[in-house]
């Protein structure tokens, strides 16, 4: 473990969102002043998160960083946060996602504009918790934090049917909570009276045992609140009302940073608890991967409404992460954590491009658009490439995942990687259709449209080059993963 000295860097990623979200209700009257506050913290967090890219981008055996101090002794509940390869990467996506969030409401939010960027502030307060809690109890107040805000942003600045979407939203991920909850105390309950040691930390509750069936109940209980997040066929349903009615910058960060919340969650917490009925869960995992990722890119092809159809995209996606998680070998699992990267944000710049076009057109209906390419070339080119990235052309960063998820793939499940495949030509074959129907053809009226703003700029112009990056040269972001993945697959004993 390598320490940065005499400062809690992890706490202080967690806190200054939290601070802005304050200065954000000091300010309550000012709606201006809390746009610039709120892009300043975020811009703040995104640099702290850089500095510790860059300062272990080569990973490393064990924590990079480790805080840990008593909080409610009496329980056993402890702050404990820490840093790997895995939680490094998810950092860094959250923190630059959350810049690309507050840049895309700039001009379209304008009711209740204070609350607005301080829920936003909350919510990466709450993601970045979750991403960095080693205690049980503190992963379960961070996962909790992160979605109160989701559905407020939903429901106030949604579209027709938020108030549908977000209770749909909320109930779905409050029953998969409330069954994780329910597992996080039996686990506390069961360790402390074989060991005597009355501990929530991560460390201490892997050394629990189970008999009979106990590990697997509470192991399905944990899985099913991930699963719910990720999201998995056929717990996926809340998922296309949520990004369909939420405002654009709520979708950019559904889809690229509380979606991987899930994954993240069965990584750090599901499998190392629960060895034994992870095992025998991967079969079941490839399974529901496959059944996601051909389920969803059907339904994908069948949508009229753009956005709608990306949500259903992002359903598909993660199918091919989750199918890298059931091959569990090192190839497959990097790969999977390099697509959750890919994903956000090939899939955060197609949500952001479809609001775009939406505040022109005032449709996100197929049948209603088509000619952007003639109207909007600038603004049409970015949406092409996002679009061919996301259906993984080869140079561009969701095909250095994929390639990976195959190869680790074909190396213990050759038959699921060979049913896989087929996956990608649905994917090109909704995508297509996606471009297609926007930028081809001719225009449906002569009403004249601006073309890229500079405020669009910022947000496209980062994501490109992150999407070149990733493609051509994603070295620096595997890099980190070796140790931790390496290390995952270790102390997991008796799997494949």
């Amino acid at each position: 473990m390598s320490q940065l000295p005499q400062f809690s860097w992890l706490s202080l990623l967690i806190l200054l969102p939290l601070a802005g979200a304050a200065a954000c209700a000091l300010f309550a009257r000012k709606p201006a002043v809390c746009r610039w506050l709120t892009l300043a913290t975020t811009s703040t967090v995104f640099a702290c998160a850089l500095g510790l890219f860059s300062r272990f981008h080569a990973g490393g055996t064990g924590w990079l960083l480790y805080e840990d101090h008593a909080w409610i002794a009496r329980f056993g509940i402890r702050y404990t946060l820490g840093l790997d390869g895995i939680s490094l990467l998810m950092v860094l996506l959250s923190a630059f996602l959350l810049i690309i969030s507050v840049l895309v409401s700039w001009g379209s939010i304008d009711r209740h504009v204070p609350l607005f960027h301080a829920l936003l502030l909350v919510m990466e307060s709450g993601i970045l918790g979750v991403f960095l809690a080693l205690d049980l109890v503190l992963f379960y107040l961070f996962w909790e934090v992160m979605l109160i805000p989701m559905f407020f942003l939903i429901g106030v600045w949604g579209h027709a049917r938020r108030i549908y979407a977000a209770v749909k939203f909320f109930l779905f991920t409050l029953a998969g909570s409330l069954l994780m909850l329910l597992a996080i105390l039996f686990l506390y309950i069961l360790h402390g009276r074989q060991t005597g040691d009355w501990s929530f930390a991560l460390e201490a509750l892997k050394a629990t045992s189970f008999s009979g069936v106990q590990e697997y109940w509470l192991y399905a209980a944990f899985f099913l609140a991930f699963a719910v997040k990720v999201p998995l066929v056929p717990v996926h349903t809340w998922l296309p009302d949520a990004h369909t009615e939420a405002p654009t910058a709520g979708s950019v960060i559904l889809a690229g940073l509380l979606l991987k919340t899930g994954v993240y969650g069965l990584l750090r917490f599901g499998f190392p608890l629960f060895p034994q009925a992870t095992a025998q869960s991967l079969p079941l995992l490839g399974g529901l991967a496959l059944v996601g990722i051909f389920y969803a890119a059907w339904i994908a092809y069948l949508q009229q409404d753009a956005k709608r159809l990306v949500a259903y995209s992002s359903v598909a996606h993660l199918g091919f992460v989750i199918l890298g998680l059931s091959a569990w070998n090192v190839t497959a699992l990097e790969g999977s954590i390099l697509q959750m990267v890919n994903h956000g944000i090939t899939t955060g710049a197609l949500f952001a491009m479809v609001g775009m076009i939406d505040a022109r057109a005032r449709t996100r209906r197929l049948d209603s658009l088509g000619g952007l390419w003639a109207r909007i070339p600038i603004l049409s080119c970015f949406f092409l490439f996002f679009s061919l990235a996301s259906l993984g052309l080869p140079g561009l960063n969701n095909f250095a995942g994929e390639i990976l998820i195959l190869l680790g793939t074909f190396q213990s499940r050759p038959v699921l990687a060979a049913i896989a495949i087929a996956g990608v030509v649905f994917a090109a074959a909704y995508m297509l259709r996606l471009v297609q129907s926007v930028l081809w053809g001719a225009p449906r009226d002569e009403t004249p449209w601006h073309d890229l703003t500079p405020n669009e700029a910022l947000v496209l112009v980062p994501m490109a080059l992150l999407v070149l990056w990733l493609g051509l040269y994603p070295a620096p972001f595997l890099e980190p993963l070796h140790e931790p993945v390496k290390a995952l697959l270790a102390t997991q004993g008796g799997l494949p």
